[in-house]
């Protein structure tokens, strides 16, 4: 089943442009999903903004954006103010920069799009841009307006179309040395590096989607399966016995050893 398009607009590179449409790569439509109900009536419950004195539910043309710059102390800015410091174009990738491609850490990366050609009028120059990038294995940096937000993008050839990316900002990554710095600088046993690489290797096998399967979505919908079921039958089920915590004094090089002899054993 095709997916709308998320968004429509051009790419373009110094004179060559060409109109694309942007899907999300993306999608949690499959998750199972909660609404919040009345226990007593089983309507929905719904949210509203209130005031946090007063108590009193505050109209939609009412709210406003606000900086706090002290104590109870705010300032007010519109929604007219803050459309404009977004970019005057909102339908137009401009690519203005261009970077190798493992010069960018996983760590930037945030949320990918499908970009595609839009028609076929423009696909040609699409597979201009797509392909040179590609041959000198580039990205290009450029920037666009995301639900009233500016985001730096960055796109990536990526067979017959290209990934667009949104790009965190540099204040929202934070910096691993506040983290690592009380980690030791002490090198690891060289008598169990050998051990954790064959467990390394014995575990190793081809990327597959079905690495990274939800198996709580499976659950909920047994869940909900067994409820539809049983709809009219009453009691809640027993928890299960929590399983006691396993203990640390072990030692490593026998728990590796274990592991090892256990792989082994399963592989044949």
């Amino acid at each position: 089943m095709a997916v709308r398009p998320y968004w429509k607009g051009y790419l373009k590179l110094s004179l060559v442009n060409c109109p694309v449409q942007m899907m999300p790569a993306i999608s949690d439509n499959e998750k199972v999903r909660f609404h919040t109900l009345n226990r007593a009536t089983h309507n929905r419950v719904v949210s509203q903004y209130v005031d946090s004195v007063t108590g009193e539910e505050v109209d939609e043309e009412d709210q406003v954006k606000g900086y706090q710059r002290g104590e109870d102390e705010y300032l007010l800015l519109e929604d007219e103010e803050l459309e404009n410091v977004a970019l005057d174009s909102t339908n137009t990738i401009e690519i203005t920069t261009f970077t190798p491609r493992d010069s960018v850490e996983w760590i930037w990366f945030d949320t990918p799009y499908y970009l595609t050609p839009s028609n076929p009028v423009g696909e040609e120059a699409f597979s201009v841009i797509r392909d040179a990038m590609e041959a000198k294995e580039m990205v290009g940096i450029s920037r666009l307006v995301i639900t009233r937000r500016e985001r730096a993008v960055l796109l990536e050839p990526r067979g017959k179309g290209i990934v667009l990316w949104t790009l965190r900002y540099g204040d929202e990554v934070r910096d691993e040395e506040t983290y690592f710095a009380d980690i030791g600088d002490g090198k690891a046993d060289s008598d169990l590096m050998p051990l954790v690489q064959q467990l390394i290797k014995k575990k190793t096998t081809d990327w597959n989607p079905k690495l990274v399967v939800d198996p709580v979505q499976d659950r909920l919908l047994d869940i909900i399966n067994a409820r539809k079921k049983q709809l009219k039958k009453a009691g809640k089920a027993k928890p299960k016995a929590t399983e006691p915590e396993p203990s640390n004094v072990i030692n490593i090089m026998d728990a590796l050893r274990k592991s090892v002899k256990a792989e082994t054993h399963s592989k044949k």
